[in-house]
């Protein structure tokens, strides 16, 4: 009943919300392969320089690169990022394009970036 009065509209009007299935029951979510975005220790760049430039490219926090930076200077290789291929090569080119290091006299060019497979 409404405050018109009783209901006049015909059943077949009334629309039951139809059920459907859980998504996960419809189709399996198919996972994108995870990839690493690996930089390569060298003697021709600064903190200063590797700090900078993952803050600018990743959005990592001052914090974070500073370990980063450590990291790649003791261990000889950081992970950087972990993302889909197609981002991780986009960065990848990134970090490439960057750039020589302004501190360091000697430096001819930007520090070099791999990829390996997260899931190996």
């Amino acid at each position: 009943m409404n405050r018109f009065g009783p209901s006049t509209l015909p059943q077949a009007a009334v629309a039951e919300p139809a059920l459907m299935p859980d998504q996960d029951q419809r189709q399996q979510v198919m996972h994108l392969p995870r990839w690493h975005i690996i930089l390569l220790d060298d003697d021709d760049h600064s903190y200063e320089y590797v700090i900078e430039m993952v803050m600018q490219l990743f959005g990592h926090s001052l914090e974070r690169a500073f370990q980063m930076a450590v990291e790649v200077d003791s261990e000889g290789r950081v992970i950087v990022d972990t993302t889909t291929r197609e981002r991780a090569l986009l960065k990848q080119e990134q970090i490439h394009a960057y750039g020589p290091d302004p501190l360091i006299p000697r430096c001819r060019g930007s520090m070099t970036a791999v990829l390996e497979p997260a899931d190996a």
